[in-house]
């Protein structure tokens, strides 16, 4: 007889969200300075806990006000993370909240006074939002929420048939594309959320 598998406890939230930074205070001095995270926390060593392997580290979190963490390590060596090959560089991104559209709108305004290249404000619209990189290569957007609570819970009542109609038409894509290899079209969804951006 097998053990009953526990049921999964909540998730309360994000703890926190690593990346690779090429140098530690260029790193603090945009989150603190021109974004306005604080530095909470920082842990250094030489050998990793999770793998016991040697590689030195200095792990830094700045802390964001519902009280997650975006953390850094910097292993000392100067380099960044190399981009994936396989994926575009708007794909892979971090986005935090902001509470109001004004406040979205001045943080555009204090990051392009920073020297910082930002796209946006992009409509989206159950929310808005600014995109940018930070000086490690990492892709950030910044949203201010449009949709209410109600809306959005709507939403959430036909997510997962949407879902299951994609992956219904990716099995038969995974079909074809077996049958005939040589066939490179991408899938394409089953609906067009956004109609405005076709030319």
């Amino acid at each position: 007889m097998q053990p009953q598998i526990p049921s999964p406890p909540p998730i309360q939230g994000l703890h926190h969200y690593a990346y690779r930074a090429k140098d530690a205070e260029e790193t603090r001095h945009f989150y603190e300075d021109i974004l306005g995270l604080p530095l909470y926390h920082i842990i250094q060593s030489d050998h990793v806990p999770s793998t016991g392997e040697y590689c030195p580290y200095t792990h830094f979190f700045f802390r964001l006000g519902d009280g997650s963490y975006i953390a850094f390590f910097d292993l000392g060596d100067d380099e960044t993370a190399l981009p994936s090959p396989n994926t575009p560089a708007w794909v892979n991104h971090i986005a935090f909240s902001v509470p109001t559209l004004a406040d979205l709108t001045a943080m555009k305004t204090r990051l392009e006074a920073h020297g910082i290249d930002v796209i946006g404000v992009t409509d989206h619209h159950v929310f808005k939002s600014i995109y940018f990189f930070d000086p490690n290569g990492v892709r950030l957007e910044l949203s201010y929420q449009i949709a209410s609570a109600q809306a959005m819970q709507k939403e959430s009542t036909f997510a997962r048939q949407r879902l299951n109609e994609w992956t219904a038409r990716k099995n038969q894509w995974r079909a074809e594309r077996a049958a005939n290899p040589s066939s490179a079209d991408k899938l394409k969804p089953q609906q067009n959320d956004r109609p405005e951006l076709n030319h």
